[in-house]
């Protein structure tokens, strides 16, 4: 049985994706780390701090975190260094962290994503399909998350726009406008921010006379907990390596 433990174990998502930890005949909770000590379902969290003594004292087989960059650099390179597997959800890395973090966790199988929807991860294939046939329509992006989401655009949008540009080729990205902005060849980004919105991402192709749109609604945050179960349970015996769920879904 894969022996799992979560960072930021008692915040929202830690919390939905502890419950499904349980549920599932193939894998045992462990316990997991937080900015707080506390119990999750009968099983120790420790102050983050003390990461590396629960490694030690627990033996997980794969760590799922899903905090902010600047834990997660912490913790998945402590977790790395025990030879423990890992899927990562945090998003908002900037570009040298996230080069720095991939070094360091190179000798560990690692699923990594920006989302771990099944349904997202189907949706930017339909996007990439869109955009390979549609490289002349005008491209917008739109996205919308919760009010105390930290990082705009969403890891996921960063994701669309990199499916996009890899079929219709690299255009000025333009966030929001204002002012005398006659349309050019870029690509419009338009981030929302508001209430408990769980996270909505839509990606309109514009031509004349017609407009073709594809969205996602994610409704309960349980959908990216789902994925990253799906994900413990896949890793521990994969070579090591950075997967993705394209990878965990045999896409």
């Amino acid at each position: 049985m894969t022996k799992v433990m979560i960072c930021g174990a008692m915040g929202r998502m830690g919390t939905t994706i502890a419950g499904m930890v349980v549920e599932n005949p193939e894998l045992e909770l462990v316990g997991g780390v937080d900015v707080r000590p506390g119990t999750i379902l009968g099983k120790p969290v420790v102050d983050s701090a003390n990461l590396a003594g629960f490694i030690d004292e627990h033996k997980p087989d794969v760590m799922i975190d899903f905090t902010v960059a600047a834990a997660t650099m912490v913790n998945a390179k402590i977790a790395a260094s025990k030879g423990v597997a890992l899927v990562i959800g945090t998003t908002g890395f900037t570009p040298a962290e996230d080069a720095e973090l991939l070094h360091a966790i190179k000798n560990v199988p690692v699923v990594k994503t920006t989302n771990f929807s099944v349904g997202v991860n189907i949706f930017w294939e339909l996007v990439r399909e869109a955009a390979k046939r549609l490289g002349d329509y005008d491209i917008e992006v739109i996205e919308a998350h919760h009010r105390h989401k930290k990082d705009a655009p969403s890891g996921t949008a960063k994701t669309i726009l990199k499916v996009i540009e890899e079929e219709v080729g690299v255009r000025d990205e333009m966030y929001g406008r204002c002012g005398m902005t006659e349309r050019k060849n870029e690509i419009g980004v338009h981030v929302i921010r508001g209430g408990d919105v769980v996270g909505d991402h839509t990606v309109q192709f514009h031509q004349n006379y017609e407009t073709i749109e594809l969205t996602h609604r994610a409704y309960d945050r349980a959908v990216f907990a789902r994925g990253a179960v799906r994900a413990a349970a896949w890793v521990p015996e994969k070579a090591p390596a950075v997967y993705t769920m394209k990878e965990v879904l045999h896409l």
